[in-house]
């Protein structure tokens, strides 16, 4: 018996039991649509969060104070003024993997134009901190040097403060705006950005220069926090490195002997590269957590086609003994019932790319989320319905193929 009759044959069993031969594939349609949809779903939260880190700056590092223990009562490092502009001259002067930094002071408060007011946060920075946070002005211009050395009353407004202030669509460039009782005037406006991945608006924000912030507002000498972006995302822990030890021997701490203890640190160094393992680090676990549920349906899928064929090898029980009377050996009967196992799981794989894809570009539209297809999703999902189907049909098959044949045309 060569294998285009065996085909054959499995095809008329198939389509005899239309409905029967629907709901065996259903379970590995159901599971392969499953997969596939989770993992893009997956690879589309981990793509968006990468682009979200990427337009924050993925070479990025950002210096913040550190806590201290005071009296036995640890510090909010908001309130340690260990950041000071020496420490961001000499990391401006002497870093080597550095290619843009800024100080960074900042505060909240009640911006007014007019009858219009809104909340947002004003930061005090320099040219540089645009470009280390991927921010252009759309409109107007940057605060120049000049204004940078006089401290002058100047900000450029993001896109969520201009909408508010003003929201009859007015040239905001020219016009002065106030900061609770300081008034400012508005030189540019930023591009707009949008939300991120973790639902923070990056319009709502005011850009000044950091004399400003520091001398008219806040009326402090040291800094919220420094700001650099590394040459290349590959020299970043090399940057970090160097920027370490320079504010270690800026703020005299002691370095660890033999016989001592060294000072602690009293900063802290994050990076984007930091931050973008850790979520990757998240969205890879949920996305296998999302595969391996989906992938439930296709192991209860392959347990659908055994039972069914369990249940084809039962109701012809007669015609394999019938068969194997005539001359047809085990093997034959095995690739009988498993080429008609594997039809099942290869049709009902296929109907699963289908409508997974379908599904994945369904979820894109109706709740907005990121998707990402991989092909490799595609392969996988489809090699282990074949596996499942072979795996799953295999022993039913060998069930039918060991029957005795005289035993087999008198069953009843």
């Amino acid at each position: 018996m060569n294998y285009t009759n065996l085909f054959k044959i499995a095809l008329r069993a198939i389509f005899a039991n239309k409905m029967r031969s629907f709901l065996t594939a259903l379970g590995i349609i159901i599971g392969v649509a499953s997969v596939i949809t989770m993992l893009a779903i997956g690879q589309g939260s981990k793509r968006s969060i990468q682009a979200n880190i990427a337009e924050m700056g993925s070479n990025m590092i950002m210096v913040h104070p550190g806590a201290d223990m005071r009296g036995g009562v640890r510090q909010d490092p908001s309130a340690m003024q260990t950041l000071k502009l020496t420490d961001y001259q000499t990391l401006k002067d002497e870093c080597s993997y550095i290619k843009a930094i800024s100080p960074v002071v900042s505060t909240s408060g009640q911006f007014i134009n007019g009858n219009n007011n809104t909340q947002s946060t004003i930061y005090g920075v320099n040219q540089e901190y645009l470009g280390i946070r991927q921010l252009s002005v759309s409109d107007g211009e940057l605060f120049s040097d000049q204004e940078l050395k006089a401290s002058a009353k100047v900000c450029i407004l993001g896109q969520t403060v201009v909408d508010y202030l003003f929201p009859d669509g007015t040239d905001p460039v020219g016009k002065v705006v106030r900061f609770n009782t300081i008034p400012f005037r508005v030189i540019g406006v930023l591009k707009k950005k949008g939300y991120n991945s973790m639902g923070m608006d990056q319009d709502n924000l005011v850009l000044a220069p950091y004399t400003t912030v520091m001398k008219r507002i806040l009326a402090q000498t040291f800094l919220s926090e420094i700001q650099a972006s590394a040459i290349t995302e590959d020299v970043t822990d090399k940057a970090t490195v160097e920027i370490t030890s320079i504010l270690r021997r800026n703020h005299k701490l002691k370095d660890a002997t033999e016989t001592t203890q060294g000072d602690n640190d009293d900063f802290n160094i994050r990076s984007q590269e930091e931050l973008s393992s850790m979520m990757n680090s998240t969205t890879n676990m949920l996305t296998i957590l999302l595969g391996c549920v989906a992938g439930i349906s296709l192991i209860v899928g392959g347990i659908g086609i055994m039972n069914i064929m369990y249940v084809s090898v039962t109701e012809r029980t007669r015609e394999i003994g019938l068969r194997m009377s005539v001359g047809a050996r085990g093997v034959d009967i095995l690739n009988q019932f498993l080429i008609e196992a594997i039809m099942l799981s290869v049709t009902g794989g296929l109907v699963g790319v289908i409508l997974g894809i379908g599904a994945s570009y369904a979820v894109k539209m109706l709740a907005h989320w990121p998707i990402y297809i991989e092909v490799w999703t595609i392969i996988m999902s489809f090699a282990v319905c074949t596996f499942t189907g072979v795996f799953f049909g295999w022993y039913p098959a060998k069930k039918a193929a060991r029957l005795d044949p005289i035993e087999a045309i008198r069953y009843e």
